[in-house]
C-alpha cells in the first residue's frame, strides 16, 4: 500500500510539473502576409517612411520596431503611418497620433516629461546608488581591518 501511495504521489507531481510548464511552451504565431505590399510615390517618401517606422515600436511584439515586425497589427500600423504621411501629417503629428492611441510605449525614445523621467534617469540613479553602497561597505571593512590590526592581536586568538 505505501508503494501505491508513493507512485500516485510521483504521478501527481509529474502531472503538476507538466501543467506548470505548459504556458512556457512558446506559441508560434503565423507571420502576417500583406496582401498588398506598400508602394511609394518616390524615394523621398520611402526614406521618410522607413525612418519613421524604425522609431516606432510594434505594440504586439514589444521588442521589435514597426519596420521589423511581421505581426498583423504592425502591417496595419505601417499602412496607417503611410496614410497619415500622405494626408500631409508631419512625423511629430504621426507620433502624437500613435501615442494618443497606444501610449508612450509605442515610441522607442519617449519624450522627456514628468511621466517618463524615471525611464531616462532611473538607470543612472540605480548605478549611482550601487556605487555609494559599495563605497560605504569598502570603507567600513577597511576601517574594521585597521582597528583589528591596531589591537596587537593580528586577528589571532591564543
Amino acid at each position: 500500500m505505501p508503494r501505491l501511495a508513493a507512485s500516485v504521489g510521483i504521478a501527481l507531481a509529474l502531472l503538476l510539473a507538466i501543467l506548470l510548464a505548459w504556458p512556457a511552451v512558446p506559441a508560434h504565431a503565423q507571420a502576417a502576409v500583406d496582401p498588398m505590399p506598400l508602394t511609394f510615390n518616390d524615394d523621398a517618401e520611402e526614406a521618410r517612411f522607413h525612418a519613421l517606422v524604425a522609431e516606432l515600436r510594434c505594440v504586439m511584439c514589444q521588442n521589435q520596431s514597426l519596420a521589423d515586425s511581421n505581426a498583423q497589427i504592425a502591417v496595419d500600423l505601417r499602412r496607417e503611418v503611410l496614410g497619415l504621411m500622405r494626408d500631409g501629417k508631419s512625423d511629430r503629428q504621426i507620433k502624437e497620433f500613435l501615442v494618443a492611441r497606444y501610449g508612450e510605449f509605442v515610441l522607442y525614445r519617449p519624450q522627456l516629461e514628468a511621466d517618463t523621467w524615471l525611464l531616462w534617469f532611473g538607470p543612472a540613479a540605480l548605478l549611482l546608488a550601487g556605487g555609494v553602497v559599495i563605497a560605504v561597505v569598502v570603507r567600513r571593512r577597511s576601517r574594521q581591518a585597521v582597528l583589528d590590526a591596531g589591537d596587537g592581536t593580528d586577528g589571532q586568538e591564543w
